[in-house]
């Protein structure tokens, strides 16, 4: 049987929506969510027009929304989020594409750049690998931070590459849609971008 390493992007791929924005909403529920949009729009604007990187952006809503937040009371929403939000949010073909790699014993791997503590619980849920954005702890709590490096772009090839020997699979399939994908989708022996 062909040894496959099969790589998926997760927000937008697997997902219909962006969970990150999803779990704000979760979170703090709709009024500080949208009254926190509206307040770093100045933000959002500036990420759209390039003028500061997406990890920065990133950084300035998680600090808005979880700076000071106590990592086990974060972990714990993260838990719920995974188990109960996230299936909902599922596309059917991601869901029979992972259920059909899994059968036939391939290594199936999301890579996001969503954080890892809800990314990795809905991974376990399935029995699946996880590489994901990893926050800054500092003291037991949330300090909004990336600890190291956004998982996009060249990121996601280099985490793959640290845990992953690429050249012991004879089939590489990756699965993006996005131009944060690119690098990953470039890795693959047959990719597929934005389509399941």
């Amino acid at each position: 049987m062909e040894k496959r390493l099969v790589l998926l992007d997760f927000d937008g791929t697997i997902t219909r929506k962006d969970t990150l924005f999803e779990f704000i909403r979760f979170y703090h529920g709709d009024r500080r969510y949208y009254g926190g949009i509206m307040l770093l729009s100045p933000v959002l604007m500036a990420l759209k027009l390039r003028l500061i990187s997406k990890q920065r952006a990133k950084e300035r809503v998680l600090q808005f929304f979880f700076s000071g937040t106590p990592l086990k009371e974060f972990n714990t929403k993260c838990s719920y989020f995974a188990t109960n939000i996230i299936p909902r949010l599922i596309r059917a073909s991601a869901r029979a594409l992972i259920s059909r790699e899994l059968n036939e014993k391939s290594v199936v791997v999301v890579v996001s750049a969503s954080p890892e503590n809800w990314v990795k619980p809905w991974c376990d849920g399935l029995n699946i690998h996880s590489l994901a954005t990893r926050l800054e702890i500092v003291d037991d709590k949330i300090t909004g931070r990336i600890y190291g490096s956004n998982c996009r772009g060249e990121e996601k090839v280099r985490r793959i590459r640290a845990v992953y020997e690429l050249e012991s699979f004879q089939r590489i399939v990756a699965y993006g849609d996005s131009r944060d994908d690119r690098e990953m989708l470039a890795l693959a022996d047959e990719p597929h971008f934005r389509t399941l």
